[in-house]
């Protein structure tokens, strides 16, 4: 098992990595469609068409007009157009907290880190919605600081994002720990700057190698200092 040196901080990415769309995207897609007499889609469908559109999407910025083509690429494969009521209605439904769900090794997770006396703060690619959803999730009260993307200007895996954190951490990059699901921008991310980094696998939980976690609870044993062996050992 890998372990993490000198660590007083910890960051968290949160999408994927604290919380997640609820009961899916395709879900929520396919209320507020419901709702604006679209053709009914399926969820399972609009599940599939929304990751083929994140997975072909270019320089995303996580701007209300970057999240507007990408739904319009989620609905082009039904031939459907969106009403013009549609986005602004499907962006506010998304900063609703009914609409995430907290993984359920969030806060016990969260609690133990900050009675061990860590920092914590979040790191992530999101938009003005991020700080009201926390808030209405009660996860930002953990937080000592909050860095988003759309606040800077800089989204993971750019250093900058969390050069910022550090700054507000006032910690050395060598004394923080980063934890997220994206091997690219949160864990070369976090690196490049100078953090340590993990990778958690919520869903190819088979593919973990060392230095990655299935849950957050396996946190804190990577952090503590190893016990020292009995003395023959």
């Amino acid at each position: 098992m890998n372990r993490f040196t000198k660590i007083q901080a910890v960051t968290f990415d949160v999408g994927s990595t604290l919380i997640e769309p609820w009961p899916s995207v395709g879900h929520l897609y396919a209320e507020v469609a419901a709702r604006h007499g679209m053709p009914q889609a399926d969820a399972e469908t609009l599940n599939r068409q929304f990751a083929a559109a994140w997975q072909a999407k270019t320089k995303f910025d996580y701007s209300e007009a970057a999240w507007f083509e990408l739904v319009r690429q989620t609905f082009a494969p039904l031939g459907s157009t969106l009403p013009n009521s549609f986005f602004p209605d499907l962006y506010r439904r998304f900063a609703e907290p009914d609409a995430w769900r907290v993984y359920d090794d969030v806060l016990p997770t969260l609690d133990l880190l900050a009675a061990e006396g860590l920092k914590l703060a979040a790191i992530s690619n999101w938009d003005e919605r991020l700080r009201p959803l926390l808030k209405g999730l009660n996860l930002d009260g953990f937080f000592e600081t909050i860095v988003i993307s759309g606040e800077i200007g800089f989204q993971k895996p750019s250093p900058v994002i969390f050069e910022q954190a550090l700054r507000r951490l006032s910690l050395p990059a060598g004394a923080v720990l980063h934890v997220g699901d994206s091997a690219s921008e949160d864990v070369r991310g976090a690196i490049s700057a100078g953090l340590q980094g993990v990778l958690i696998r919520r869903r190819n939980r088979t593919e973990v190698r060392a230095g990655e976690i299935r849950s957050l609870e396996e946190l804190p044993v990577l952090i503590r200092p190893a016990a020292p062996k009995p003395p023959g050992n």
